[in-house]
């Protein structure tokens, strides 16, 4: 990349600067921040030089104005990774934002998931009955494993990803076949807070890696010559979540999918019903349900009390792609990702792309961007992957995400498109992997979320409506320590620490707090019914994605006795995924992504901020990047 890059405008949302500052922009050689341009540049760098996709002139032309006018992005991963040395050394990894595991062996489904979470992928996990009684009994004596920082210990723990999770796959070995306990020595890991040159961010420490393990340790124990139950499988993976995410930029996002009538699962976030550990706010939590009739009165409550757990309809998600079409089944799917918008298969990653819908002029323009999307992330699924199991599948299924945001700002003739573009994009498919020797993909289109970079061009995400009313709060998370925090202060932005499930304060983290509002005439979560907000979700699955529609749908719980026949009549046919959330000041929780407010308040908010048009700071940690596309949740 030139180091003479001009810098261009860029047509950013309200707070897409600090947004990108703060998730997106690397630092460079001289110690200073990159400016979009340059990030932009270092993009087309790795198109060019990493997946080997040549663009001509007028290609890479396109590509910049597509980038700065916020017509269309490549994923945050991408964003963040693209033109570094993690990509030439980690390949196909580095840049898949969503993977899948299911967990019916007693290691490696636990290493895999840690691994693919430390290199920033959002991990979901089955731990559906069928599967989870697949494992062996736990071994039946006690079995001692201790830290002793000591050149003599068994294991002295490389500062390495690699070190962290044969670590975790020692303990698992011991518990399940050895019997043996060991010694193990984290005097090679570097404290917390010093910097990871080339992922980027600094380390966590060894701190949080010892406390993680004595947590799982401590489980297996309690199940000594017994099998583990789903709901021990949840907790030592959000228990690995939580090793992963500590004092990091790889924010952890995970999706458990069990058992529509596994009642203590349906319980494991019931904060109402007494303690819960903190680790399980590591996953979304959902079912699997093939038809809503099935489900039980314990997954009903889960609504009622502000934690609701989603469905995931996989006999679906097997049988088609956009509804009604069939012609492209997909029977090895076994869960999702995260944010639930790719079904996977086992152990199967792939990657996504957006296009910022609201902003696109024309249909030829639409089918110019989702074109360059495409090859981009075509090309990025042939790279190379350490773990041979995932590099078959995703080199076979070369499956990929090309996104839909902005739905609810769209005029009618914007959605128009849509079918048409899709058909187009599946013809092309067939044409462009015949020339380039790739097998077809499985899958081409999804609607994800899309957090993070929606509000890089102040569009409303994914298919949803504007969250709040038109006037609202939207609270961002950021490492405590980023310089970031000290210019939002100086703006006049509210900041605190985070707040845990159980009252605590999370100092490691702080919640920046910016008054922001919606165009008149965009609809907000107050001004539609969650039945509105479903059909949006199923005219998106039938029009465009052939994966699936990421959707939180908001209710209110007066709502719920229409909600229950209403999935019982469509949802067997018609979703292969939804998630739910109590609207706004509903659920109880404090520190919500976004909180609505009154225009006065928004106006006396807005006159003590003053809005950050530019960010340049010199220093060495600066990233938190907790968007969905780097492996985190929308839940922030």
């Amino acid at each position: 990349m030139s180091k003479k890059t001009v810098e261009r405008p860029v047509k950013w949302g309200e707070i897409g600067n600090i947004v990108y500052s703060r998730t997106y922009s690397r630092e460079k050689s001289d110690g200073n921040k990159e400016n979009f341009s340059e990030t932009v540049e270092r993009e087309l760098y790795g198109i060019d030089k990493q997946l080997n996709l040549k663009l001509n002139d007028s290609e890479v032309d396109f590509y910049r104005d597509m980038r700065h006018n916020m017509k269309g992005s490549v994923a945050g991963r991408f964003m963040w990774q693209l033109g570094t040395k993690t990509v030439d050394q980690l390949g196909l990894p580095s840049l898949q934002n969503c993977a899948f595991v299911v967990i019916d062996e007693p290691i490696s489904p636990f290493t895999w998931a840690m691994d693919m979470l430390m290199l920033g992928s959002g991990v979901g996990f089955s731990i559906k009955r069928e599967h989870v009684y697949k494992l062996p009994k736990l071994q039946r004596k006690k079995i001692k494993i201790k830290k002793m920082d000591d050149k003599q210990a068994d294991y002295i723990v490389p500062d390495t990803r690699e070190g962290w999770v044969k670590l975790l796959g020692k303990v698992l070995k011991s518990y399940f076949y050895s019997g043996k306990g060991f010694t193990y020595s984290t005097q090679l890991i570097r404290g917390y807070g010093e910097p990871i040159k080339g992922f980027g961010g600094v380390a966590s420490g060894a701190a949080i890696l010892v406390e993680g393990l004595n947590d799982i340790i401590g489980i297996l124990d309690g199940r000594r010559g017994k099998q583990l139950r789903p709901i021990d499988c949840l907790d030592i993976m959000n228990i690995i979540g939580s090793i992963v995410v500590a004092g990091n930029i790889r924010r952890s996002a995970q999706i458990a999918i069990g058992d529509y009538d596994d009642l203590e699962y349906l319980k494991a976030k019931r904060w109402d019903l007494g303690s819960v550990p903190n680790w399980r706010a590591m996953s979304n939590n959902s079912v699997d349900c093939p038809d809503a009739k099935l489900l039980t009165q314990e997954f009903w409550d889960t609504y009622e009390q502000g934690e609701p757990y989603g469905l995931v309809n996989i006999a679906l998600s097997k049988k088609m792609g956009r509804l009604g079409e069939t012609e492209y089944p997909d029977p090895e799917v076994e869960g999702y990702n995260p944010c639930a918008e790719q079904g996977l298969a086992d152990r199967e990653t792939c990657c996504l792309a957006e296009v910022y819908l609201p902003n696109i002029e024309s249909y030829e323009e639409l089918k110019k961007v989702v074109t360059m999307l495409y090859r981009v992330a075509k090309h990025s699924l042939a790279l190379k992957c350490h773990q041979k199991t995932t590099e078959e599948i995703v080199h076979k299924n070369m499956r990929m995400g090309i996104g839909m945001t902005g739905v609810m700002m769209c005029t009618k003739e914007q959605l128009s498109w849509l079918s048409d573009c899709y058909t187009y994009l599946r013809a092309y498919d067939k044409e462009y992997s015949k020339a380039m020797g790739f097998p077809e993909s499985i899958k081409l289109t999804t609607v994800k979320p899309s957090g993070t970079l929606s509000l890089l061009a102040g569009v409303t995400a994914g298919v949803h409506p504007a969250t709040a009313g038109r006037y609202y709060i939207r609270r961002v998370r950021m490492a405590s320590e980023s310089p970031l925090i000290d210019v939002c202060k100086s703006h006049g932005y509210h900041v605190e620490f985070q707040e845990n499930f159980d009252g605590s304060l999370d100092k490691k983290i702080c919640v920046v707090e910016f008054p922001c509002s919606y165009p008149e005439g965009v609809p907000s979560a107050n001004d539609i019914t969650v039945f509105e907000q479903l059909e949006t979700v199923k005219f998106m699955q039938e029009n465009w994605s052939d994966n699936s529609v990421s959707v939180t749908a908001y209710y209110t719980k007066e709502e719920l006795p229409e909600i229950k026949a209403y999935l019982e009549e469509n949802f067997k046919d018609n979703f292969k995924s939804l998630s739910f959330l109590l609207k706004m000041g509903a659920s109880g929780f404090k520190q919500i992504p976004y909180e609505d407010i009154s225009k006065e308040q928004f106006e006396y908010l807005s006159s003590l901020t003053k809005p950050i048009v530019s960010v340049e700071i010199n220093e060495d940690d600066l990233e938190d990047l907790g968007a969905c596309g780097l492996g985190g949740c929308p839940i922030k």
